[in-house]
């Protein structure tokens, strides 16, 4: 089923296992512990159920056992339902009965601190050691809507019938399964399966989607996804889709400081920076979109690209619609999105009208309510539009005919042929019935016109991502650095030794004049000059008034150096002050931040932002997973809108942006210095000279970890 071998023995016993057991099953099919039981019987599993649980006889009508080293047969999957407490000694048994895919409902592991994860730990060594793999702990369980095995817990799994589909939902949230489903059904859209991964102990989003590609019975992969867990098994999955042409939309929590923390709380997550996120999403090709509805409504939209059908990406937006009002908010949400919405062209609207359908005005929306929403009008137009070659892709806005007679607007969108244009719908009302014929039929319909918006926008934004660089690390070695760098320790370099190792990467640093406490005003240097703070334990020198700016000769540089030592002292009263760095005031036509971060979840990621004190206020920047190559760094320079201005806007004088995408592409390289792995490091500002006199650094910031391996 699949082209991973190391996948292809633990999906089909996850996914659509012929025999199952149910460690801890209850008598009471209302308990948690008894759901399992009840809804695999309720929505009709084929397989053999095995209860285990040695103080009954029968559970639910079935027989029970003992345990299952008892059992008449190695069950395809146990389900574990016991307290936390009991898990260990389950999981054990498993392993010693030869069971090859355990799921864990339990919680308490890796979320509840240290015990709690090490234990979750021992878990997966558990199972490593013999070959079997491990589901959760902290998971709901698997739903497979086709084959109706509902081996979980959720409570979704109340509702009559599932609906089977050809999309695969995958969460890190047991919960959303059952919100998937329920909203999904709602919209006539189906799954063919779903998974609760949980604290991915052993399983991850990655393994297990990775492990689906090749399903002939899925065509989209939907992610809920609360951190990044084992982020080369997220990358290859990713890649595998995308060859495969089944697109991955992925519902990321962490646009906030607070998701984040619930992410911690919830699965005992290590949580990144949402920006190294958003660059590990764009660089693999998953598409991420920020409200849940799209999550659910945006997939027939994205599967609609395939081999032999591409997206005109550089021709606009058609609205169509038959509600002045509702085609008007697609319009604005589109616009606020980016994307351009034009009307047809002449010859265009003069077919319609030579051919006495309607007579189209040439505004932005294409609006044919004065015509009346009928059928044959509505098909009409469609048509032409679709087959014009003029659009990218078609919405069309549904009014109240939507709602009370769906023949007239909806069923034509049905109805038209799509295949050399995309179509999309915008269901004004609440339109039900009209939102799961449309999933029937396989064309996205969408209850809001913000979801409509972001799903138009990520279906153009999708391209395939650039391949990876494959520029090599550095590690900066002891030869490539002064003799008189200090010892380099753990933590925050002097801003002397920073920028020293800046220049072993080949980046271009500010002359800089060490004054130490005490010493005379060294002669020679060139006026005027700034004055900043020596202290690795004085991580905003701005704000402790240790930089002073525009010093004209050595009696008010010695004055600044007076000055900075006294409000350091009184700013940070614990603080080392090592001195006092003088260099000359560099000039320049605009200011940059470059900075190198390893992200908890993705690993290394270069950022560019606009330089100075205002960078952290703007958050205006550009981040990618590091290294990047030349093109990479050129791609990040257009996207900050900062930089503009050395962009040549309006005429005024380009920057050096190709020294300043040498200076990105360098750091971005820089893993190790002495041996030590590089944790951070920041040029804040790189000045930006005219172009073709490069780029000078003038503040630089390196955190060291401890000795690489």
């Amino acid at each position: 089923m699949t082209s991973n071998p190391d996948a292809r023995g633990f999906f089909e016993a996850l996914i659509r296992p012929t025999s199952v057991a149910i460690i801890g099953a209850s008598d009471d099919p209302g308990k948690t512990a008894g759901r399992a039981q009840r809804y695999l019987h309720r929505h009709g599993y084929a397989g053999r159920v095995y209860p285990v649980n040695p103080g009954r006889e029968t559970v639910q009508g079935d027989k029970a056992w003992p345990s299952v080293q008892a059992l008449p047969e190695i069950v395809d999957h146990a389900y574990i339902c016991v307290g936390t407490g009991s898990v260990m000694a389950a999981v054990e048994a498993c392993a010693a009965a030869g069971i090859k895919m355990v799921s864990i409902l339990a919680d308490g592991f890796a979320e509840a601190g240290p015990e709690g994860e090490a234990q979750q730990r021992q878990l997966a060594e558990i199972a490593r050691a013999v070959g079997m793999r491990l589901l959760g702990p902290n998971s709901m369980g698997m739903i497979n809507c086709v084959n109706g095995i509902g081996l979980t817990v959720n409570a979704a799994l109340d509702i009559d019938q599932l609906v089977p589909g050809r999309l695969m939902g995958i969460s890190q949230s047991g919960s959303i399964v059952g919100t998937m489903i329920s909203r999904g059904a709602a919209r006539g859209i189906g799954f063919s399966a779903l998974v609760s991964v949980g604290n991915e102990a052993d399983l991850t989003v990655g393994d297990i989607g990775l492990a689906a590609v090749d399903d002939p019975g899925v065509d989209g992969f939907l992610l809920f996804m609360e951190t990044i867990r084992k982020p080369q098994a997220l990358a290859a999955f990713a890649a595998a889709a995308r060859a495969a042409g089944k697109p991955v939309i992925v519902y990321k929590l962490g646009r906030s400081e607070m998701a984040r923390e619930l992410a911690v709380s919830h699965t005992g997550a290590m949580v990144g920076s949402d920006a190294a996120s958003d660059a590990f999403f764009r660089a693999h090709g998953i598409v991420r979109v920020d409200q849940f509805e799209t999550l659910i409504e945006a997939p027939p939209l994205l599967m609609c690209e395939g081999p032999g059908r591409a997206i005109r990406r550089d021709k606009p937006v058609a609205v169509i619609t038959t509600t002045g009002g509702g085609g008007a908010m697609v319009v604005d949400r589109l616009g606020a999105c980016g994307v351009t919405v034009a009307a047809g062209s002449e010859a265009l609207r003069a077919g319609l009208r030579d051919k006495g359908l309607i007579n189209l005005g040439p505004g932005t929306l294409t609006d044919v309510t004065l015509a009346g929403a009928r059928y044959e009008t509505m098909l009409a137009v469609l048509d032409a539009f679709v087959s014009s070659g003029e659009f990218s892709l078609v919405v069309s806005a549904v009014g109240s005919s939507a709602q009370f007679r769906p023949e007239l607007a909806v069923q034509p969108i049905i109805d038209v042929d799509k295949t050399k244009t995309p179509i999309a719908a915008f269901m004004v009302p609440e339109a039900t019935e009209a939102l799961r014929s449309l999933g029937a039929a396989g064309i996205a319909g969408f209850r809001t016109a913000e979801s409509c918006a972001e799903a138009v926008r990520a279906l153009l934004e999708n391209r395939p991502p650039r391949p990876m660089s494959t520029a090599t690390a550095v590690a900066v070695s002891k030869e490539a650095l002064p003799d008189s760098l200090a010892e380099l320790l753990p933590g925050a370099q002097s801003e002397i030794d920073s920028l020293s190792i800046m220049r072993a990467l080949g980046i271009n640093t500010v002359e800089t004049t060490e004054i130490e406490p005490g010493q005379p005003i060294p002669e020679g240097l060139r006026y005027p000059v700034v004055a900043k703070v020596l202290s690795d334990e004085v991580p905003h020198k701005t704000d402790a008034g240790g930089v002073i700016l525009g010093i004209t000769d050595a009696s008010a540089l010695a004055e600044a150096v007076n000055r900075i030592g006294a409000s350091v002292s009184q700013f940070y009263p614990d603080a080392e002050i090592q001195g006092v760095v003088v260099q000359p005031m560099m000039q320049g036509l605009a200011e940059a931040l470059i900075g190198l971060t390893r992200d908890p979840e993705v690993g290394p990621v270069v950022t560019l932002a606009a330089g100075g004190v205002l960078a952290e206020i703007y958050r205006d920047r550009a981040v990618r997973l590091a290294p990047i190559d030349r093109q990479g760094a050129l791609e990040m320079i257009e996207e900050v809108k900062g930089l503009a201005i050395v962009r040549g806007f309006r005429g005024l004088p380009k920057g050096d942006l190709a020294a300043l995408a040498d200076a990105l592409v360098g750091l971005s390289r820089l893993v190790s210095v002495e041996g030590r792995v590089v944790l951070e490091a920041e040029i804040n500002p790189v000045i930006i000279r005219p172009e073709g006199e490069g780029v000078i650094a003038v503040d630089g910031l390196v955190v060291l970890g401890g000795v690489t391996t």
